[in-house]
């Protein structure tokens, strides 16, 4: 009972403090938040680590990212709940577990099969069924479940990659951290109806590199 209790008043330490101070006012997400253990994410537990505002490796050179970043990631995709989201890089899983309470279907894809695995035992272990995990080259999107309301990357590229956009549907948002030499930029692609595409730079971040066809080599 008691790491129970310390893990719930860490997390709301951590929304109240530092996620809702910097700007994250999304009630949905914020609700998402507080309904997913992050220590459950990340090997061994800690539950400082967990709940403090870095990124925490979790092996294979990979992190789960900085929890104000995966707040604000998720707020700037606008979410709904009818919509299927298409997230490259699964990672621990944590961020799709989020998103499970956002959307109505999410498909991840992750490039290391180790990472996958893991990340389908803890999602199975919430009880998360609208998540689907696939093992495979992220870059390169997921076409067989295309189109997607809403893409999200949750590593660097070298360039917003097509095959992303036109997996895409009109009127989609895809959020995408792009190498910009020294940093990376978080960019939010917002596909019209028409093809056209708008692309804002929302912030520099720093995230692992993508792997795959379209990512670094």
């Amino acid at each position: 009972m008691r790491k129970e209790k310390d893990y719930r008043e860490l997390l709301e330490e951590l929304i109240k403090e530092t996620i809702e101070k910097r700007g994250i006012k999304d009630k949905r997400v914020l609700a998402a938040l507080r309904s997913i253990p992050r220590h459950l994410f990340i090997p061994g537990g800690d539950l400082v680590l967990a709940y403090s505002d870095h990124p925490v490796p979790i092996g294979y050179g990979q992190t789960i990212s900085q929890p104000y970043m995966v707040a604000y990631m998720l707020q700037e995709l606008e979410v709904e709940p009818e919509h299927r989201v298409l997230e490259i890089g699964t990672g621990s899983g944590y961020n799709a577990a989020l998103l499970s309470k956002l959307a109505k279907e999410v498909y991840t894809v992750e490039y290391i099969p180790e990472l996958a695995e893991r990340a389908k035992k803890v999602l199975k272990d919430l009880g998360i069924e609208n998540v689907h995990v696939f093992v495979g080259d992220g870059s390169s999107g997921l076409l067989e479940y295309a189109p997607y309301d809403r893409i999200i990357v949750t590593c660097s590229a070298p360039e917003i990659p097509g095959t992303l956009v036109s997996q895409l549907k009109e009127d989609g948002i895809l959020l995408i951290p792009v190498n910009e030499g020294y940093y990376d930029m978080l960019k939010k692609v917002v596909k019209h109806r028409d093809g056209k595409l708008e692309i804002y730079d929302l912030m520099p971040c720093a995230f692992v590199p993508m792997r795959g066809k379209h990512g670094f080599t």
